[in-house]
Formats: C-alpha cells, structure tokens, sequence
C-alpha cells in the first residue's frame, strides 16, 4: 500500500480518536495486525493524547458495567467468533493489542470529556476536531473544536506565555487557498472562541497551526515566525 507518511499518520491519528466509520476502522484493525508502520503510527498517536488523561475527573463506573461486559464476551456466539476463547485467552497477541485498544478508547473518551465539558447538550457533536501538536516531540499544546462553519473553540492544554515582545498568532489554510489567513492574536492558558463567518466552510485535512510572531502580530499578514503547534482538520463522523 504506497500511502504518504502524512497519510498514514492521519489514518492513525483518526483511528485512535474513534472518528473512523465502523467499516474503515475494521480494516484499520486488520491492518495493525500486519503493518508495523501503521503500528506505529497508532502508538505515536496514543502517546501524544495520553496527557489528556490529567484534565478528565476520575468517573466510577456502575455496579453493573463490568457484569454486563463479561455477559457480552462470553456469549456462546461470542466465543464462536473468536473460534474458542481458551486460544484467544492464551494468546500473547489478544493481550497485546486488548491493551492497545484500552489505551485508545481511553484517549478518546478524555478528548471527547474535556471538548464536552462546558457545551450544552445540543451541541455536544463537534463537526471537526484538531489536535494541534509541537513539531519537534509531537506533544499536544492546543485542540481545536468545531460546532458550526461559522465558529471554532481553542482550547488550550498548556499555559506557558510566549516570551517577551512576542505573541502566540493564530492562523488556517485550506487545501485549495494561496496561503494561510490570520486568526488572530491567542493568549496563553485560555480558550478561546474565534468566528468563521469571512472563511470559506471548513473541509477535511484544514490546516491550522501556531506561530511566534512580534506582539502585535505578523506585519505580512503571513507567518514569519518558527510553527509552535501544527495539526489538521478530521471531521468528525456521526454515529
């Protein structure tokens, strides 16, 4: 399969968030049976949303979770799918990847906690997602979320300032665009809500990113400083 490094990395990243439709993601999990770099991929992804775990409130799951999820694995149907649950139970591999597959959901269930956390219930369903990322080591600083075309909330996971004279500056890029477009000035440590109403509609694989700017911002209307965090647009997929 001659995917582009940049395209295997937004599979991973959509697999591990659960953005992925029920048919795709089955393939993704046949894959990362076989594809060591997709594998990767998925492990650089589960690493970098870990911290996210810090922000969520421990949750005690009810009296009958646990019950009921045995009742589900263990159903006669069950076990005949996996073609006897005694080989699966041994198997090193079904351990392997039942950790991998806990650790995913587990970055997802806190991703979508921490974006929920202050929305109303009609708008719990984000129609994009970006995890905006450090260049050099891949750590998360930023998520930015969606719930109309005409407006996005960033939400910061960091609260270092920018150093003095300095500004963090906001900017997006469409596929089709002749360059990025400001976003504004964003202060360290708050979220923020941002309107879209000059841009064209949102669309998949949007580029958005960060940079070190002078403090009143970019003189160019264009990026000049070094890229502090950089991600991309995944929509979202209704269940």
């Amino acid at each position: 399969m001659n995917e582009s490094d940049a395209e295997l990395q937004s599979l991973a990243g959509e697999y591990v968030l659960g953005t992925l439709t029920t048919a795709r993601r089955q393939e993704v999990e046949h894959r990362l049976l076989v594809d060591l770099r997709l594998r990767q991929e998925v492990d650089a992804w589960e690493h970098r949303l870990h911290p996210l775990t810090a922000l969520a409130e421990p949750q005690q799951p009810s009296a009958g979770l646990w019950p009921r999820i045995e009742r589900s694995l263990f159903t006669p149907a069950a076990v005949r799918k996996l073609g006897g649950w005694r080989a699966w139970w041994n198997s090193l591999n079904f351990w392997r990847w039942t950790a991998a597959a806990s650790l995913a959901g587990s970055s997802l269930l806190v991703a979508v906690m921490v974006l929920t956390a202050s929305e109303t219930p009609s708008a719990r369903a984000p129609q994009f997602m970006v995890v905006l990322v450090a260049p050099q080591d891949k750590s998360p600083g930023w998520i930015v979320q969606t719930n109309s075309h005409q407006q996005l909330d960033l939400i910061p996971l960091t609260s270092n300032p920018p150093p003095d004279q300095k500004a963090f500056q906001f900017w997006t890029k469409g596929d089709n665009w002749k360059g990025p477009v400001s976003l504004g000035i964003v202060k360290a440590g708050q979220s923020q809500r941002i309107g879209l109403s000059q841009l064209p509609a949102l669309q998949p694989n949007q580029l958005f990113e960060i940079t070190l700017e002078p403090s009143a911002g970019s003189s160019t209307g264009k990026p000049t400083g070094p890229i502090l965090y950089i991600g991309r647009a995944i929509q979202i997929v209704s269940s």
